[in-house]
């Protein structure tokens, strides 16, 4: 697929994730107090250049100079993390980054859009332990929220390094063993099931309403299907599951929008959908990538 058109949706896509009032995130209408939609802006924006290194490593795999191992996906996702940490002070972005980079260098060797899953998926099983390495480095510069302590392979543990080694850790065997605590690595080995999903379901609804009353309803449905990952490390697994309940009570129309807006907001971020906020972002990079016209 052509490198600039992927380039200029994977910079869109997670630009209208953020401005879009969607209930618990920053929007243009909302911040939260250590994060805002500047905090989006200049972290978004400010890894454009490594998508453009992401497209020039699937076209050097394409044509058979690069092998799938050699793609480096964990130091561009941590150059992709510095650049976005130079330019703002928080975390608006680490999440799209890991999920964006395997994605595009995909994307240019498919020959069609929905090709890319299996591809990112092999990405992601011939990466070397290099990658991992590279990729924890880019969790500590990044500094997330609710990241977990004392688990297998902590990232902040002094040991962890010579661990990744030993055991030969590589991104696809760490989203195995971390799946259950982060949605990123679900959709890394599943061949970005849920992203993939959820723009088929953005394309459908876009034929009908507005893209952000689309986005609005996708969202919902989806903190009514999916525990978000960031809840449960930052609040744990029964705030998730409360969410979950009250965005069913939304779509059964027992509960407004606004109300749930509210609810989602009154712990401060505690309950703020990061983890689906992430996957929305890639969705709507693939719905800009297969040709959707802003239509007011």
């Amino acid at each position: 697929m052509e490198r600039w058109k992927i380039i200029k949706a994977f910079t869109l896509g997670p630009l209208l994730e953020a401005v879009t009032p969607k209930p618990g995130n920053v929007n243009r209408f909302r911040d939260f107090e250590d994060l805002t939609l500047y905090h989006f802006l200049f972290g978004n924006v400010a890894v454009v250049d490594i998508l453009y290194e992401a497209t020039e490593v699937g076209k050097l795999i394409r044509r058979g100079d690069y092998q799938l191992s050699e793609a480096n996906i964990g130091e561009m996702i941590k150059r992709a993390v510095q650049n976005a940490k130079a330019v703002q002070d928080a975390n608006p972005n680490f999440g799209i980054i890991a999920l964006e980079i395997p994605l595009v260098i995909a994307l240019v060797i498919s020959r069609h859009i929905y090709d890319a899953r299996e591809i990112a998926k092999r990405l992601i099983e011939h990466s070397t332990v290099r990658d991992t390495m590279e990729f924890y480095k880019a969790i500590r510069i990044a500094n997330p929220k609710g990241v977990k302590s004392g688990v297998k392979y902590d990232v902040y543990d002094e040991n962890v390094f010579d661990e990744l080694f030993k055991n030969r850790i590589n991104l696809k065997r760490l989203a195995e063993i971390s799946c259950e605590r982060e949605l990123i690595f679900c959709e890394w080995i599943n061949g970005y099931e849920l992203s993939y999903k959820t723009f088929l379901r953005l394309k459908e609804l876009t034929e009908e309403f507005s893209l952000e009353e689309a986005v609005v309803r996708v969202f919902i449905k989806l903190l009514a299907s999916t525990p978000d990952t960031l809840i449960i490390r930052k609040a744990g697994k029964a705030e998730a599951e409360l969410v979950m309940r009250k965005a069913r009570e939304v779509l059964e129309e027992n509960l407004s929008i606004d109300e749930f807006d509210s609810f989602l907001r009154e712990k401060g971020d505690l309950r703020n959908p990061g983890s689906l906020a992430d996957i929305m972002a890639i969705a709507l990079s693939l719905l800009i990538l297969d040709g959707y016209k802003l239509n007011l």
